[in-house]
Parts: structure tokens; sequence; C-alpha cells
């Protein structure tokens, strides 16, 4: 059976707290405080000056508007609703139980202390209870949190902190590698180097076996 829950049922309810925490607070500054196109690209004049070039010679004339639309790109995922996202889930499983994992889920999202990307993948697993989501829902999960400005530990519990209020599954797993160019194209200067980090809840924590199987179904890199 096809199950839609409405998203603000789901902001409502007393057990997705942390949901709602999750999305509130990185959208909380964008309403009206919000500054226009123009003083965007304004902005990105300004930095082109104080790099040091021109903006008003001929290879830079379009930079500020090209820079600007490349921005509505990369933070999308500030209009995004992963609560949505989620509230359509289906109930005719047969009584399955058993791990769903979805595993290299290639991403790109940005460091929040020096908005320089962080690129990598998401392997994401959850044990159902009552009812599953469309696969492709948890990779716009994943897409969601990344089109914001990030710090990784943040979005590797913002992913699994969402699936396990929405769908209230047995169990939830998230593993998360990737390069960070804040270290690998500057300061420290250490090309290769992936960052992993994870977060196990339900199942994934309290059952040994059940979190090794997890952790085992990953390829390792």
């Amino acid at each position: 059976m096809n199950s839609y829950t409405s998203p603000d049922n789901l902001r409502q309810a007393p057990d997705s707290f942390t949901l709602r925490r999750n999305t509130e607070t990185q959208t909380s500054n964008t309403g009206a405080g919000k500054p226009s196109r123009v003083e965007a690209e304004a902005a990105v004049q300004v930095l082109l000056r104080w790099a040091g070039d021109d903006p008003n010679r001929e290879g830079l004339i379009g930079t500020p508007d090209r820079v600007v639309r490349a921005y509505e790109e990369f933070f999308a995922g500030y209009d995004a609703d992963p609560i949505d996202m989620l509230s359509r889930t289906f109930e005719e499983t047969d009584g399955y139980d058993e791990m769903v994992l979805l595993r290299d889920i290639d991403f790109q999202s940005h460091c929040e202390h020096h908005m320089v990307p962080i690129i990598g993948v998401a392997h994401v697993a959850y044990i159902p209870k009552n009812r599953v989501v469309g696969i492709s829902k948890l990779a716009r999960i994943v897409e969601a949190f990344a089109k914001r400005l990030q710090i990784q530990e943040r979005f590797t519990m913002q992913i699994a902190n969402s699936i396990n209020d929405v769908l209230q599954p047995i169990g939830v797993g998230v593993v998360i590698e990737a390069q960070h160019q804040c270290m690998t194209t500057r300061g420290v200067n250490k090309p290769g180097v992936a960052m992993v980090t994870s977060c196990m809840l339900g199942a994934f924590r309290e059952d040994p076996a059940t979190r090794s199987e997890f952790l085992n179904a990953i390829p390792a890199k």
C-alpha cells in the first residue's frame, strides 16, 4: 500500500524533533533578509577586485552572473524539504525486514569554513519496520543536505536522523567518505586524504552483527 504522511504532521510529531532541528537550523537565515541577485553579483565584483583583478575586463564581465548562477546550484539544498522527500512510503513489502542499502551515492558539498568543495560518496542503509521508501529518495536526501554549507559530521547526522525520524525503522546506518579541498588544495596541502564519518542508530548501533553486515557491504576504497 502506498502511504503518504503530511509533511506538516511529521514536523509537529513529538518524535520528529531531531529532524525539525536538522532542517530549521540551516534554513533560518534564508527568508526576508536574503540579499538580492544584484547585491550578490556586486559582492562577486568586490571579491574580484580584492583578488587583484579588474571585473570590467572582457574575461570577467560575465563572471558575477555565472558565479551567482553556480551558487544557485551549489546551495539548492536550502530550498529542499527532506521531510517531504521521505513522506511518501510503501507498506506492501511482504514482511521484508532485512537491510536496505544504497551505496556509492556521489555528492558534492561545500565546506562552511572556507566555501570550497567537499567531494565524496555516501552509503545509506536502514532496516524497515513497517514501511519502505523509494530508493531514489535516499539519494535525494543526501543531495538535499549536501547542497548546503556543511561540515561532514553534521551532514552525516542529518541524513541518518531524517531517515530515522520519518521512517521510524529498526535501524539506520550512514557512512560518508570525502575529500575536503580546504585541506587538499590549501593550508596543510595533503592531496588524496579522505575523511570518514559514520552514524549508527537503532540496530546498527546496538547489534554488532548488523553493523558488521553493513560495513562489510561497503566496498573498500
